[in-house]
């Protein structure tokens, strides 16, 4: 069954195109086969959170989109599960907020990054970082401590989704401004965050993109407003109790 088979009307369809999507990534060598396995834990999570966006997740997405907008060079790391779920979403994010898209791989291969960078590429992005490798993080020893100088090293935003705890520690140690989307509020990427948004990718980019749509003729000072009224602790806290005080009561089969 391809994802264009899947019936709108099934009760997890938007699951089964989730689970479709990051399988057919598999396929094209943009995912690994670890990326399978990080996707399940991320979904049952989002079962356990309602598979809704909350109105603390929102505000992150509202802060984060503010973040963005005021940042002078901002990038978002992809991944090959985020390239696999959302390429069309993240590229349009990236127009939104002026920000570079960068392919940023713990299981790495070049050819990995370059199929990545042509699938967004084929999804509406014009230049795609990742390929030069010419910069690091310090303190981590593995491949996602390999980036662009003029990418992620240089950045003073960077939106890390689906993001490695280490790296994101690594980050923050660098002195950057992280926006972390991810569904697990005791991560520990979402607990380094700057902002946390506890949502699903799918819904999250979209969401941000709104925001920095809503939020482009803001001016600087409005935008920090916003930045400073959103709690990430509280955030954190709201989702962890979305997911201690739900009920499966009115839950579909998968």
């Amino acid at each position: 069954m391809t994802e264009t088979e899947i019936p709108e009307d099934h009760p997890r369809y938007a699951s089964l195109v989730t689970r479709h999507r990051i399988e057919a990534g598999v396929e094209r060598g943009i995912t690994s086969k670890q990326g399978l396995i990080a996707q399940g834990r991320g979904e049952a999570f989002d079962y356990l959170l309602g598979e809704r966006t909350l109105p603390s997740a929102d505000a992150a997405a509202r802060a984060a989109a503010a973040t963005l907008l005021l940042a002078d060079r901002p990038v978002i790391s992809v991944n090959g599960n985020v390239a696999a779920l959302a390429p069309s979403e993240t590229v349009a994010l990236a127009e939104a907020v002026d920000a570079d898209l960068e392919v940023n791989l713990f299981n790495h291969t070049d050819e990995r990054v370059r199929r990545i960078a042509d699938h967004l590429r084929d999804h509406g992005a014009e230049e795609v970082k990742g390929l030069a490798g010419d910069g690091e993080i310090p303190g981590l020893d593995h491949a996602r401590g390999v980036v662009d100088a003029d990418g992620i090293e240089a950045a003073d935003v960077v939106v890390v989704p689906l993001e490695d705890g280490d790296r994101a520690a690594a980050l923050d140690a660098m002195g950057k401004t992280e926006i972390v989307i991810d569904l697990n509020p005791g991560s520990r990427s979402p607990r380094t965050a700057d902002v946390p948004i506890l949502d699903n990718l799918l819904r999250a980019v979209p969401n941000v993109t709104d925001h920095a749509r809503d939020l482009a003729d803001a001016t600087p000072a409005e935008l920090e407003r916003v930045v400073d009224e959103f709690d990430a602790a509280e955030a954190l806290d709201a989702a962890e109790a979305a997911i201690r005080e739900g009920s499966f009561a009115d839950g579909d089969d998968a």
